[in-house]
């Protein structure tokens, strides 16, 4: 799943549609049947950001429209009027360069960013707001694993599977350590953690994985064979050494 980084990334690149009018389409019959090309199509692209997993567009006359990328989605910028096969979920034309969404099942149009309002603190701020995640965290059940709880976008916005992994490992902290067992420093560092991977990841660098599906391999920096299992209740795999990430073993 496109993670915050993706996203940045993403949001960077369509900073070229921003000021301009813009021609919009939605080929694909999904998209098609939310209207979207009949409600925005000439107007101006005023801005586009990234929050958490999501993109915002703000078009003139306060309309903004959401983007979530699910598992699959992308968004890519080309020359206007280059060759694409296959049907884009939607079209955004400028003078020059198309932004085209692909497979973003998630698209919602609304008078302000919607949804967006109840994510947690963005892990890509600079500096991190380290303190309020610290928070968030302490403010939920302490039975929680710490492995689910940071992927909890009210929580802490964009954080996904696999810098999860990455930064649970740099920190040494296990996914499957309850909060309450866990100490604000050892938070912190997985959360500051979470932050220098992924920054490196927008600014173009990429930064190895070391747990991220490679289970039983062994561990880069004790040689422990590394594990996976299900967590949570969306079941998503988590990654992690047995050797120096010492902690509870999942059910």
């Amino acid at each position: 799943m496109p993670e915050g980084d993706t996203l940045r990334r993403a949001a960077a690149g369509l900073q070229v549609l921003v000021g301009q009018r813009v021609g919009v389409e939605t080929p694909h019959p999904r998209a098609a049947g939310k209207r979207l090309a009949e409600r925005l199509d000439g107007l101006r692209l005023e801005s586009v950001e990234a929050l958490g997993k999501n993109l915002l567009l703000r078009f003139e006359g306060g309309l903004v429209l959401r983007s979530h990328l699910g598992m699959s989605g992308r968004w890519r910028v080309v020359e206007r009027g280059a060759r694409r096969i296959g049907r884009p979920w939607l079209v955004l034309r400028g003078a020059d360069h198309e932004a085209l969404l692909w497979n973003g099942p998630v698209l919602e149009l609304g008078r302000d960013d919607g949804r967006a309002r109840g994510l947690g603190p963005d892990i890509l701020d600079a500096p991190p707001r380290l303190e309020e995640m610290l928070a968030g965290l302490r403010g939920c059940p302490q039975e929680r694993a710490v492995g689910e709880a940071i992927v909890d976008q009210r929580l802490v916005a964009g954080i996904g599977n696999v810098w999860k992994a990455e930064a649970l490992w740099e920190a040494r902290v296990s996914p499957w350590l309850p909060l309450r067992a866990a100490s604000d420093a050892e938070l912190q560092a997985a959360l500051g953690a979470a932050h220098r991977l992924m920054r490196r990841s927008v600014e173009g660098a990429r930064p190895a994985r070391h747990v991220y599906r490679r289970a039983g391999r062994g561990c880069p920096r004790c040689g422990a064979a590394i594990r996976s299992h299900p967590q949570g209740e969306a079941a998503r795999i988590a990654y992690w050494c047995p050797g120096c990430q010492e902690g509870p073993a999942p059910g």
